[in-house]
């Protein structure tokens, strides 16, 4: 076994409008870069090399403490030194946070021979998720780390996660250059819901998966409509209406918020629909005078890898 590896650890797409902290989607790009190199030296050590200055004692760092959390499991492997090189902005809504603790629990496990399994490593990296956004949630975490659609049936009291193929799809998302914390926007969202409400929004999620399953883009248009989070959100994220409205017209299939915001993103059929998509979008920011950038590729079939070592 080598003593240091490379990783790419996935942007993700969670919520998938109807789909909260259930549904999750891995893309092909962005992604972070992890190394991973094991230490005689116990405890863990991060560094950054990019410009986001985030935290490096690893009690604080996502990935830190997604790392520790698997040390108690493996005391034997004494200790980590880990390189993050993050190709997804913090606070973009694509799983920034995700994509570090998974990257290098991913490492940390192809050092040791791979003797966790995925749902162990959600778990691990579900500690570094808690650390971002105050809570244990795995939408971001199960498709950086199993790739493809994931649904995230229950993290307690056990990890119960479903990996399904996604049917050939192309994602254009937008990032507004605007910040949108996680712990902040789940503060705005409603502590009750009327069961009416609810009745249709757990029809689009059983509909958004049968539409996966099935390969029903159709389907899958209907069902993208999230009644519950996304009106909450809507404040936050300047542009978004219309943002959809031209992204329909350019040809997606549909879209919406990418889990917490401000990204945006659209599912489409083709990659010259998706480029069409992400140029409308884009068209919106301009005129409103906020910088963005646009991510158009297609779903990525597997999460986190080891690149090299």
């Amino acid at each position: 076994m080598p003593d240091s590896v490379l990783v790419h650890s996935p942007a993700t797409l969670s919520n998938l409008g109807c789909g909260f902290d259930v549904l999750g989607l891995a893309l092909e790009a962005p992604y972070d870069a992890v190394r991973v190199t094991r230490s005689a030296t116990p405890g863990v050590r991060i560094q950054h090399l990019d410009p986001y200055h985030l935290p490096t004692d690893p009690a604080h760092n996502v990935a830190g403490v997604a790392l520790l959390a698997l040390l108690k499991a493996a005391p034997d492997a004494v200790g980590f030194d880990v390189e993050i090189t993050k190709g997804i902005k913090p606070g973009s809504g694509v799983g920034s946070s995700a994509a570090s603790a998974v990257g290098a629990v991913v490492g940390a496990n192809a050092l040791l021979g791979n003797r966790f399994s995925k749902m162990e490593l959600v778990d691990f990296a579900m500690e570094g998720e808690a650390v971002a956004s105050g809570a244990r949630h795995a939408d971001n975490i199960a498709p950086a780390v199993f790739g493809g659609f994931t649904v995230v049936r229950a993290v307690t009291p056990a990890i119960d996660i479903v990996a399904l193929a996604a049917p050939p799809l192309w994602v254009a998302v937008v990032h507004p250059q605007i910040e949108v914390k996680t712990s902040d926007s789940r503060k705005v969202l409603p502590a009750d819901v009327p069961l009416k409400l609810a009745t249709r929004q757990w029809a689009n999620v059983a509909g958004l998966v049968a539409g996966f399953l099935t390969a029903d883009y159709a389907l899958i248009g209907r069902s993208l409509d999230d009644y519950i989070v996304e009106p909450a959100r809507l404040p936050l994220i300047p542009g978004l209406a219309a943002a959809r409205r031209r992204a329909l017209a350019a040809g997606a299939i549909g879209g919406g918020i990418s889990g917490s915001g401000p990204s945006i993103f659209m599912l489409n059929k083709t990659e010259a629909t998706a480029q069409a998509v992400g140029t409308a979008m884009g068209e919106v920011f301009t005129e409103l005078g906020i910088e963005f950038h646009v991510y158009v590729g297609p779903v990525a079939t597997e999460g986190a890898r080891v690149v090299s070592a």
